[in-house]
């Protein structure tokens, strides 16, 4: 039986620390990705065709509810074997599709939720002003959307980062795999884990602590409610 060892503990870490730039490298990539597919979602949910509507949103509510590795192991493995379309994708470019189509479906929710929160009379008072559609979204609408939207997204982007190391499934040599192969090779599995745990709690718990105090600030910022005080 093998006990804790701070010998294989201290030199599990720069082993580990090579897989780093992989997990954070999926995470922004899947992230960007989908915030563009967020926006995709949005749109397509705004179309006044009914039908298309439908589809759109039982699509969405499909990806949301199918578990990422399931996403994961179709993408990676299945989608090449499929005639015509199939393509066959690295381990890092399946990652950045699967994580990114699955969270744009929960980000586009969120950027329909701040389109939503915009008043009528703003997009009133754009159609009054002879505005083009593109202009009416990109100098009215997105401006007002978008900045109470940051806190939300900034809670996904810390959610994305804590499921990557699910890529390991698939072959993805982010920390958690480099784990895995330090401790299937030393028989320690326990140090090497818990280096693990120490990177995420290290990178997400301040990322987490600064977006409670935007979100906070935001809050404040956006406050339809709140009464201004008259300057004496």
């Amino acid at each position: 039986m093998n006990y804790w060892s701070f010998e294989r503990f201290f030199e599990a870490w720069p082993y580990i620390l090579k897989g780093l730039h992989i997990t954070v490298g999926v995470t922004i990539s899947a992230f960007l990705f989908a915030l563009f597919f967020g926006l995709v979602w949005t749109f397509l949910r705004r179309i006044p065709e009914r039908h298309i509507n439908w589809i759109v949103t039982w699509v969405m509510e499909f990806i949301r509810s199918t578990p990422p590795l399931v996403q994961l192991f179709f993408i990676y493995y299945a989608w090449p074997e499929i005639p015509i379309v199939g393509v066959t994708l690295s381990p890092f470019a399946s990652a950045v599709v699967g994580f990114g189509i699955h969270f744009s479906t929960y980000i586009g929710e969120i950027y329909r939720s701040g389109i939503e929160s915009v008043e009528n009379g703003q997009w009133e008072a754009a159609t009054a002003l002879n505005f083009s559609l593109l202009d009416k979204w990109r100098l009215i609408i997105l401006p007002q959307a978008f900045p109470p939207t940051i806190p939300m997204l900034g809670n996904y982007f810390i959610i994305m980062f804590k499921e990557v190391p699910l890529a390991s499934t698939i072959g993805l040599t982010g920390i958690l795999h480099m784990a895995n192969s330090f401790g299937s090779e030393h028989f320690n599995l326990i140090e090497a884990l818990t280096i693990v745990g120490i990177i995420f709690l290290v990178l997400s718990y301040p990322s987490a602590r600064l977006i409670k105090k935007l979100e906070v600030k935001l809050n404040t910022r956006f406050d339809k409610n709140r009464v201004i005080e008259p300057i004496e």
